[in-house]
């Protein structure tokens, strides 16, 4: 289970209060967490990353606990957190 924090405005378009969670088969990566939110938030498509290359927009970070991991590879597995 993934904990994703929109920013409001998403929150607004996704219709929903506070942070929502994802689940996902497998290691989580960038890239299955950004596919996890689409498909569960459709209206999110084409918000949070460009369908033409799937890079994620540049005021979506990544974090891991305190670790920034916006930087990272979209392929790189996040850090599990305890």
């Amino acid at each position: 289970m993934i904990r994703v924090l929109l920013p409001t405005h998403l929150r607004k378009l996704a219709q929903v209060d506070g942070e929502v969670r994802v689940d996902l088969a497998g290691r989580a990566t960038q890239r299955s967490v950004l596919d996890a939110l689409e498909a569960s938030y459709p209206m999110l498509r084409g918000t949070i990353r460009d369908q033409s290359t799937f890079q994620r927009r540049a005021f979506i970070r990544f974090f891991a606990g305190e670790q920034g991991l916006s930087n990272e590879s979209p392929y790189t597995p996040v850090p599990e957190t305890g």
